[in-house]
């Protein structure tokens, strides 16, 4: 079941318009995507059909909720909205792209990509850092994608560039639960009548231990 749009919180993803060297960019793109919707959380995104971000939002549409596309005109044939099942607002500029997105997020998540990825993601921790906005910020880190990022990022600390609070705008999860426990709310737990009794949890246990 597809749910209301206008009730729907949205998460802003920041990601690849190309899908990567590597099959496991699309297969992290998919699980958060799946994962958001899962949540009842919807997507706002640079409305790219293709790479990561085209990923990302099949999930989202597929597992029943909204996504909100944000794209510059002389972006919008490149990128290939898909207008049959997203909702696409086509803006003027790309700061107008930025901003808009800003405003309709709760909050954001980063997922693997090139320049513009890191452009979104770093205007969004100065925005939260002059106080423009206090959204939460977050780096799905799956796989170490972003390590050198953080080396940086720590380095500007040693060096007196930014404070040790300034650092920590920027957020990272290892996966996308802890990512989106970072952003929304937890997923919800099970009806008590699904739980199973205690003596089969207890049988199961040593079989699910790692």
């Amino acid at each position: 079941m597809t749910m209301p749009a206008s009730r729907v919180e949205r998460v802003g993803v920041f990601c690849g318009a190309r899908p990567g060297a590597r099959p496991q960019h699309l297969r992290l793109a998919t699980e958060f995507g799946e994962a958001l919707a899962q949540r009842g959380t919807g997507l706002v995104y640079g409305a790219g059909g293709v790479g990561i971000m085209g990923a990302v939002a099949d999930a989202v549409l597929d597992a029943g909720a909204p996504v909100t596309g944000v794209i510059p005109r002389q972006l919008y044939e490149r990128e290939q909205p898909d207008e049959s099942r997203t909702e696409v607002i086509v803006v003027e500029t790309m700061h107008e792209r930025k901003a808009l997105m800003y405003r309709l997020a709760v909050g954001f998540a980063v997922l693997p990509g090139g320049l513009g990825t890191l452009d979104e993601l770093l205007e969004v921790a100065t925005w939260n850092q002059l106080g423009i906005h206090h959204k939460p910020l977050v780096l799905v880190n799956q796989g170490g994608f972003f390590d050198p990022l953080l080396t940086l990022l720590d380095n500007m600390v040693s060096d007196g560039f930014i404070s040790q609070e300034e650092r920590f705008v920027i957020q990272v999860a290892s996966g996308v639960e802890e990512a989106l426990d970072c952003l929304v709310s937890p997923a919800p737990r099970p009806e008590r009548s699904t739980i199973p009794p205690a003596a089969s949890r207890t049988q199961a246990a040593p079989t699910a231990a790692t």
